[in-house]
């Protein structure tokens, strides 16, 4: 594959491929090859938010009420936020170097930054809750801890086969990792910090999590488009061997996530539990394989075990934020910018 150039006076704005084509790399929105890049451009800037808009106040005050089993999966789980957030910052800066169009080189741009402040948000909930120190270990918990490095180095390793060896296919290779982290890693953590809420518990930090869950949802959306573009440009690419190993790559981040949540979350919270939240990864793995044209790696679980969820996952109901009841103005979900169902 062969890197976008700087600029390229003799080609055309609207690009001739979305990898290894030509593009003068010069960005006009109304002369885009991709007709749904600028609609995702504007939903991923209408998500536009910061970690200094959500008052901590009150979870300062639960937060040394909490078991210690809640405080372990909270400290645990934003370490994981943390480590996947950063390398995906850094992955979608590596896919922008290859992808000719403009337009998706931008729409990376606007990923990478919105990673960037997801982990800002990491720091700002640790800071308003624990000393520097544990902060500090709690950054490092990805080197230490056995079970949380085995999942990640199983995206981790499916990212450097693209960077070391950038090919086609190791590219859309990569994507069905990048759609494995932000569209099945999370959500073991996600449904724990919403079962906190539901419970009263730790709602800023529920909110906060609730809007990095919306800005994942449209990554994932992005990284699919590419992935559907790329095979109809590569069609040698659209393969059974390419599709099995989608459905094998699901399977095995299934079962890394599902060992991961009953590790971190076990037995101890009413509303999660072991079995269901099985069930529930096993229902986004066969959701993101459909996505991405693959058979599901699991039969059944066509539907979602853990409906609460929705409640919590979408704050833009009436452009009321539901955990705190104040005025926000983001973007109405509607039939076109919908996000998915969990």
């Amino acid at each position: 594959m062969n890197k976008r150039k700087l600029y390229d006076i003799t080609a055309p704005n609207a690009s001739t491929g979305i990898i290894n084509g030509r593009s003068s790399n010069v960005l006009n929105w109304d002369d885009c090859r991709f007709p749904w890049a600028y609609p995702l451009y504007k939903n991923m800037l209408a998500n536009f938010w910061t970690p200094f808009e959500i008052n901590m106040a009150d979870d300062i005050k639960q937060w040394p009420k909490l078991s210690e089993e809640e405080q372990f999966a909270f400290k645990r789980i934003i370490g994981l936020l943390a480590f996947l957030d950063s390398i995906q910052t850094d992955y979608s800066s590596k896919v922008s170097d290859y992808l000719t169009d403009s337009s998706l080189s931008a729409l990376m741009a606007v990923l990478a930054f919105q990673e960037v402040v997801h982990n800002q948000s990491y720091s700002y909930v640790l800071s308003s809750l624990v000393p520097k120190g544990e902060q500090d270990e709690i950054f490092e918990y990805w080197k230490h801890d056995s079970v949380l490095r085995e999942r990640n180095e199983f995206i981790v390793k499916g990212y450097e086969a693209f960077v070391d060896n950038p090919t086609p296919e190791t590219f859309l290779h990569s994507i069905v990792y990048d759609v494995i982290l932000e569209g099945l890693n999370f959500y073991s953590g996600f449904a724990f910090f919403y079962n906190l809420a539901r419970n009263q518990k730790m709602v800023a930090t529920s909110t906060m999590i609730n809007y990095i869950n919306r800005d994942e949802q449209l990554h994932v959306r992005l990284f699919v488009q590419i992935y559907r573009e790329l095979l109809m440009e590569y069609p040698e690419l659209n393969t059974e061997k390419n599709r099995q190993f989608v459905t094998d790559a699901f399977h095995k981040a299934a079962e890394l996530e599902t060992r991961w949540g009953h590790y971190i979350l076990g037995n101890h919270f009413d509303g999660i539990e072991p079995e269901q939240l099985r069930d529930y990864i096993r229902f986004m793995a066969n959701k993101r394989a459909r996505e991405l044209g693959a058979e599901p790696p699991f039969e059944g679980y066509k539907k979602n075990p853990m409906r609460w969820i929705i409640a919590y996952q979408d704050v833009n109901r009436g452009k009321q934020d539901f955990f705190e009841g104040k005025s926000r103005q983001y973007t109405k979900v509607s039939d076109e910018n919908g996000f998915d169902e969990l």
